[in-house]
């Protein structure tokens, strides 16, 4: 198969979004990776650390609309949704259409909503579709979800299920800048006006195209042994209260597809496995003693347990 178009693609996209957002490449290639896979992004930082400016240079990158939805305790499913009301100049119900129905959602503090606002997020991040009074409503493609929580403050806020957190296909953190690059930040123009500067780097049918050649990257028997290894790993061991569901490990291998062509190759390595796995499973783990030992540091230790499959001679 072809995987310049992959680099390509990745290299228009980090050269527009670094225009805005800066040292966070790594990040932004995780992003691009999800977009490939149609999937969803939990993003769990501190405030104030640029989700939001990602996020919008991101959508302005792949010309897909933006839409940011402050969720508050007393938002509710039809506040996300839409509803149908009465148009009494037309005499007859009409649909409006909410929040939900741009391509690329912020879904900002996701976690301050009550569980019953979290769950009208299930069906469009699943099924790609909204459902409101029977009728369902096809959203335009592509989609994404990238819902952010703050992990030092949970006065207030209602944890997302072990259900909910599955559906997210990756869990990343930005993090700090460095010092210089923070000074370069301080001393550039204005965020807002570098964002309205970024034109879309996709061409018509191009991101379709790579989302049906993908799959035709190469893994072996022996990548795919390894990363059921560590898939039953976490699922042995008495440390968790659950381990990777099969939706996990179907994310991982397609992660690893995906990013493998993002570098040229059209075949996967080890290095690719565990480099997506920081990423796809951490989130989908649920340990006995969250205050002794944190998901990723659990995963990372396994990481480094597991025998690493070698090339044959």
């Amino acid at each position: 198969m072809q995987t310049q178009p992959f680099v390509n693609l990745k290299d228009r996209i980090l050269a527009n979004c670094s225009r805005v957002i800066v040292g966070k490449n790594d990040i932004i290639e995780q992003i691009v990776v999800c977009l490939i896979a149609s999937g969803h992004i939990l993003l769990e930082d501190v405030p104030g650390t640029g989700k939001t400016m990602l996020l919008r240079a991101f959508a302005k990158s792949i010309g897909g609309d933006f839409r940011r939805i402050q969720f508050t305790p007393d938002l509710m499913p039809s506040d996300l949704t839409g509803i149908n009301f009465f148009n009494q100049k037309k005499g007859e119900f009409e649909f409006r259409p909410g929040p939900l129905f741009a391509q690329v959602i912020l879904a900002d503090e996701i976690n301050r909503a009550t569980p019953r606002s979290q769950s009208a997020l299930l069906e469009v991040m699943e099924e790609k579709q909204i459902t409101v009074d029977g009728t369902s409503y096809a959203m335009k493609q592509p989609y994404m979800v990238m819902a952010s929580q703050n992990p030092l403050e949970s006065y207030g806020t209602f944890p997302l299920p072990e259900a909910q957190l599955d559906r997210f296909f990756m869990r990343l953190r930005l993090g700090y800048m460095t010092r210089d690059e923070e000074i370069g930040v301080l001393r550039r123009p204005d965020s807002l006006k570098l964002l309205e500067e970024l034109e879309p780097v996709i061409l018509q049918g191009e991101l379709e195209a790579l989302q049906e050649s993908y799959s035709q990257v190469r893994v072996g028997d022996d990548i795919a042994g390894y990363m059921m290894d560590l898939v039953e790993a976490t699922r042995r061991s008495e440390l968790l209260l659950s381990g990777v569901s099969t939706r996990g490990s179907l994310a991982l291998y397609r992660a690893c597809q995906i990013f493998a062509a993002l570098q040229g190759r059209d075949y996967v390595i080890p290095e690719d496995v565990k480099r997506e796995a920081v990423w796809v499973l951490p989130h989908r783990l649920t340990l006995v003693n969250q205050s002794h030992l944190d998901s990723v540091r659990f995963l990372e230790n396994l990481l480094d347990e597991i025998p690493v499959p070698l090339e044959k001679l």
